[in-house]
């Protein structure tokens, strides 16, 4: 097929494609992302380690994820989007096995930062980019919110799954099972539903010579700029609230049945709140639904500092946290095609996911910081409420300079 007859292949949400996808994501998330918290306070605790250092390590490799963003978004639009996603999984977890082993800080920071750069090849931004190719950017919206539905569950399973495993076999041993999923699962997963035969997408009138003309073009725009700086603060605001949540629910004194049911609730809310989208407002525009929902993140915060010690406080707050997210999620993969540019989406979504991920690597080493300057959390929840109301204006700013794209 050449590229100029090319044309979108429909997704479904319920094709193997996405459900294989689906299983990977929440293993992905689950074992390179959302593990990490309990992972880092127990080896932390065992090695002697501050949380600066442990923390900085993982801000390592948010910096080296950045780094290949951009290069893994172009490798995905010329094709090799099989080859970038199993090969990231696989790496993945031959790091996450060589992390069990470490006993100096070296080591360590070699691993984590070689597991936060393959986060760049295989979480969201990679199979977002993964889905658009093969059903061209503007069709792509029914298979990215069915593939967050599935990915919305990880918190929920592995939170509890590596607390188990901690329990039974150490964090060492829950890494040598983490890495194991990656290679046995989402290795596996990848190679198998990402068929380059069928991902033919091409915009017809894009020269192959000239496959970052689309990138360029987005650099020049306000709307690019004002959409990578809110959802850059989105990535600070997430990255320290979920490597910090489960430290400041035992700070607050929660016990521990009482910060996994408050952790585990965000899966659902996140689920909950794609599942009302998909079938209330299935066509409501980025524009609208980010303006909207960008509120939730101020909320959460609000409601964690003034709110008591009590475990209903914390659920509240992780229910609209979730919900913010999970629709959040929605929006950073409709909002290129929508708000700047039908094409290129592998390249435009990788440079906005190097800003992001810059952002995501500040965020849990700045929170530990303010956290040991002020003697508690309090300080870091202020700073994020300050950051989630920058997120707000940023975005109400990108939704006031798009313009409609024919």
């Amino acid at each position: 097929m050449s590229e100029a007859a090319a044309s979108p292949t429909p997704v479904k949400g319920s094709s193997p494609f996405i459900t294989g996808l689906g299983i990977a994501q929440i293993c992905s998330w689950g074992s390179l992302y959302y593990s990490f918290p309990q992972i880092a306070a127990a080896m932390g605790r065992d090695l002697g380690w501050t949380s600066t250092q442990v923390y900085g390590a993982a801000t390592a490799g948010m910096l080296l994820s950045a780094l290949v963003a951009v290069p893994v978004g172009t490798a995905i639009d010329r094709g090799f989007g099989r080859w970038v996603m199993a090969g990231g999984a696989l790496l993945a977890g031959l790091l996450l096995i060589a992390w069990s082993s470490v006993g100096d800080l070296l080591w360590f920071y070699v691993c984590v930062a070689g597991v936060g750069a393959t986060q760049a090849a295989t979480l969201y931004e990679p199979a977002f980019a993964v889905i658009a190719r093969r059903a061209g950017p503007l069709h792509a919206r029914a298979g990215i919110t069915a593939l967050t539905l599935w990915a919305g569950f990880a918190a929920s399973v592995f939170f509890p799954l590596v607390e188990f495993l901690m329990a039974h076999v150490g964090w060492r041993g829950a890494l040598q099972v983490l890495g194991a999923i990656n290679i046995v699962v989402c290795a596996s997963l990848y190679f198998l539903v990402i068929q380059p035969s069928r991902d033919q997408y091409r915009p017809a009138h894009v020269p192959g010579k000239a496959g970052n003309a689309p990138l360029v073009a987005a650099l020049k725009l306000p709307v690019f700029w004002a959409l990578a700086a809110s959802l850059s603060f989105f990535a600070i605001f997430f990255s320290a609230l979920t490597y910090h949540l489960y430290p400041l629910f035992q700070q607050r004194g929660l016990d521990p049945a009482g910060i996994v049911l408050a952790i585990a609730l965000i899966g659902p809310a996140q689920v909950g709140g794609r599942l009302l989208i998909s079938l209330f407002a299935p066509k409501i525009t980025a524009r609208r639904l980010g303006s909207i929902i960008a509120l939730c993140f101020p909320l959460s915060i609000v409601v964690l500092l003034v709110g008591p010690n009590w475990l209903s406080a914390a659920c509240l707050a992780t229910v609209v946290y979730g919900i913010g997210t999970g629709i959040m999620t929605i929006v950073r993969g409709i909002a290129i095609p929508e708000m700047i540019s039908r094409e290129g989406y592998g390249a435009i979504s990788g440079a906005i996911g190097t800003c992001m991920l810059l952002a995501r690597a500040i965020g849990p080493l700045a929170a530990a910081w303010i956290m040991l300057e002020t003697g508690g959390y309090t300080g870091t929840l202020v700073a994020m409420l300050v950051i989630s109301i920058a997120m707000v204006l940023c975005f109400w700013a990108a939704a006031r300079a798009a313009r409609p794209i024919h």
